[in-house]
């Protein structure tokens, strides 16, 4: 149910989804088995115990609180894998290669128009996609040729922050779903204290403030990371677009008809 959801809110890749909850399955195994050991004994609570479930008074797994702590889990180990596709993804040699960039000044400055046309269409970059718009107007000018460059180099960068985009919906949903933790949990601590009349020994408290505070700590470790890296990766794209834009109107330059001698004597 939580591969579906994230899959139609996040359009996370479903096989990436699968290789994720592998080191899930893992930790749970390893806490489980290492919680079980302990058992019959008083030793302080494991690792596990702390920040991958919620345990009520009398040792059993309080499951909505828990299932609540696993989504965020979940959700931070989405993070992880989000950011690292996307710093990959806005990288020079994705959207603005060098050796692209070279092959089409050369194509350019030695008149084969035809050339740099058919290698726009090949390649797959942002600087191909917006000098191959820009090469298609050719026969309407240079203003048009800048024009449809400048649409064009709108359009890529808007594909690109719709995608960086999903950076700043997890900074806004995991402290939500925190909070949500939060709430549920004082509500369950406070019913603990209603039951007692009062008198709750702080033991029975302590599965509902756990819960509270565990998924507040899990929302804030993925909204600081992702908020962060939201604004570094969308400032980086919107850098290289207008590093790629540059690109591009400095080779349709090259089409812009030179003044003539007498024209220049005449200027000057």
């Amino acid at each position: 149910m939580i591969t579906f959801l994230a899959h139609r809110m996040l359009h996370i890749n479903p096989s990436t989804l699968r290789r994720s909850m592998v080191p899930l399955a893992i930790a749970t195994l390893f806490f489980c088995t290492a919680t079980a050991s302990a058992q019959g004994t008083v030793t302080a609570p494991s690792f596990g115990a702390i920040f991958f479930w919620s345990c009520n008074a009398d040792g059993s797994i309080e499951w909505i609180g828990s299932s609540m702590i696993w989504v965020l889990i979940f959700l931070s180990m989405y993070n992880v894998s989000l950011s690292i596709t996307l710093w990959r993804e806005n990288q020079t040699a994705i959207v603005l290669p060098p050796r692209v960039l070279s092959e089409f000044r050369d194509r350019l400055q030695s008149g084969r128009y035809r050339d740099a046309l058919d290698l726009a269409s090949i390649e797959k970059s942002d600087l191909a996609r917006t000098l191959r718009a820009a090469l298609t107007q050719a026969p309407a000018g240079t203003d048009a040729m800048v024009r449809a460059a400048e649409e064009q180099a709108d359009v890529v960068l808007a594909e690109r922050l719709r995608r960086i985009e999903r950076l700043n919906i997890l900074g806004q949903i995991a402290p939500m779903i925190g909070l949500f933790g939060t709430v549920y949990g004082m509500i369950v601590a406070f019913m603990v204290i209603a039951a007692t009349g009062g008198n709750a020994d702080p033991v029975m408290l302590a599965g509902g403030i756990g819960t509270a505070l565990v998924t507040t700590f899990w929302g804030l470790l993925i909204a600081i990371p992702a908020t962060a890296m939201y604004a570094v990766v969308r400032n980086r794209a919107i850098a290289l677009s207008e590093s790629t834009l540059g690109s591009v109107e400095e080779m349709l330059a090259l089409f812009r008809p030179k003044a003539s001698a007498t024209e220049t004597a005449t200027k000057s």
